[in-house]
Order: C-alpha cells, then structure tokens, then sequence
C-alpha cells in the first residue's frame, strides 16, 4: 500500500469575481472537506499548505491575457516543487485546491519527473485559448489547454518545459452532451472524450479502468486524476461557480473514480471548484468528502 499525503492547495486565482469586490470561495475547499475529516479518513499523511499569493486582477481587462498570470505562475512551480517531491517519494498525493488552475502545479511536477498523463473529470474540458470563441481570461477554465501548450508562454512553457502534457495522453470523464462544439474540438485533436451518456451506455467502472490501463502503454510513466466538483450534477452539487445541468449521479462518479484511484499506474488527484460559500449546510461538502474516501476504498 502506497501512502497518500494531502497537501492543500487553496488557491482562486484562476476564477471571476462571483461579484464586484468579491473573491471565490473555493479557496475554502480544502478546509471545509478537513472539517469532514477526509485526512484521518483516508488514513492519510499531512502534506501541508502551499499558500497562494494575493487574489488581484489589479487593472486587468477583456483581451488582456490570463488575470493573475504572474501570480499562477510563481504559485504554479511552488506547487509543482510540493508534488514533484511526494510523486518521487512514491506516496500518492490528494491536492485539495481550489479552483482548477492548481492542476497546472501538478502537470508541472510530472512533466519534470518522465510522460505522465492526466483522467479529467469534469463537466467542461476547460480547453479555452487564444483561438477560442469565447477568448481567455480565467485560467481556472483554461488548465488542461495551458498544460497541453496552449496560451501565453508565461504559463504554457514554465522552466522551458511545455508542453506539460501531451494532447494524447489526455482523457475526459464526464463532460456534457451538449458542449457540442468543445466534443468536436477534442475528436479532432483526437483526445479522447467520454460524456454523461456515453457513461450511461456504457459500463463506467470499465471505461476507466481501460483509462487506467491505456497508462501502462510503453513510454508513459502513469497518469494524475483531476476531479472538478462541476462534474456532479447540480441537485447534488450545486456549491460550484458553473452548475451546469445534465450531471453524473454520486454513485456514477464513484463507479468512475475508483478504477482510477486504485490503478497502480495512478499518481495523484486534484479535488477542485467546490465553494464553501455556496453550501451553507455543508451537505455537498459531505458528498464529496464522501464520495473521495469512498473511492480509495478497494472493493
């Protein structure tokens, strides 16, 4: 048995405003799921803060690039030093963020370590970059492009090292149906998407455990799994910045995550996007601490 090390990564740098003079509150994520004892639940070690800078857009405008890219990037490589040190360790490492863009530290840690790729569950790709529709702004809906190479090159090419991932050791779990143009995107970069009703066709469980096993192929080191609360459908949880319709239940989730968190080939997770401040009974909180210590549990 691996040791797993939380380590607690709550950051908001890489989301809007909910509102003028305002801050996001996932930034109390990892608190709120300690509050549901998911250390001691996951028997887990303690892999301390890493404490984000300051939460300022300053002077910042449409068209003027990723907000807070000097601050991501300076809390992108302490990150990455944090990871990098359990991933080399051998302990599995539980990054409680956050908002999405703290994956970036992980991407970076493996990609200094060998090819590692990333299982992303989530309702949206959070593939937005320059050439997109919808432009760049926030670098929490913008990860898995940043990681892949795509945008400002004080982000996308950190130490000389970018691309962090390359595009086809990605995977999708769990986007909508109806994100129709972001699914073309994807085939035609020819990065693998699984959606809510391809889930619902299919058999989950063996969905990703084909993930898993697709990170035993020659040449690839494992894989990270990144877990965006937004996947989860907002009757169950609505304590996210985007609760988009037509979600995963909790149980197929959980038939998606475990294969993954119990794959030797897996090296980390990243639990993001979940806002205290939106969950004033704590219940989504309780889900989702739940439905993570659930998920390591071998069956």
């Amino acid at each position: 048995m691996r040791n797993i090390v939380v380590v607690d990564a709550p950051s908001n740098l890489g989301l809007h405003p909910p509102a003028p003079g305002t801050v996001p509150g996932c930034y109390k994520l990892a608190g709120a799921l300690r509050e549901q004892r998911i250390v001691q639940r996951l028997h887990a070690k303690e892999g301390g803060v890493v404490v984000p800078p300051r939460y300022d857009r300053g002077d910042w405008q449409e068209g003027d690039g990723v907000f807070n890219a000097a601050a991501l990037a300076a809390y992108t490589v302490e990150l990455a030093d944090r990871v990098e040190h359990h991933v080399r360790a051998g302990d599995l490492t539980v990054v409680l963020g956050g908002d999405c863009s703290v994956q970036l530290g992980a991407t970076l840690a493996l990609r200094r370590i060998g090819r590692y790729g990333l299982v992303a569950l989530d309702a949206s790709p959070d593939f937005r970059h320059p050439g997109s529709a919808d432009g760049v702004g926030a670098a929490g809906g913008e990860e898995v492009a940043l990681a892949t190479g795509r945008g400002q090159k004080d982000l996308t090419d950190l130490e000389g090292l970018g691309p962090y991932l390359r595009d086809e050791d990605v995977r999708f779990f769990g986007i909508r149906d109806y994100f129709e143009e972001d699914r073309a995107e994807l085939a035609a970069l020819k990065i693998p998407v699984v959606t809510v009703g391809d889930l619902r066709a299919g058999d989950a469980g063996e969905l990703a455990r084909a993930a898993a096993r697709s990170y035993a192929a020659p040449g690839l080191d494992g894989f990270w799994v990144h877990l965006d609360a937004d996947v989860l459908d907002p009757a169950v949880m609505p304590a996210v910045d985007s609760p988009d319709p037509d979600g995963l239940q909790p149980a197929e989730l959980l038939a998606l995550l475990r294969p993954l968190l119990t794959s030797p080939h897996c090296v980390g997770l990243t639990v993001t996007i979940y806002d205290p401040d939106l969950d004033p009974d704590g219940t989504a909180g309780a889900l989702l601490a739940d439905t993570v210590v659930s998920a390591f549990a071998e069956t």
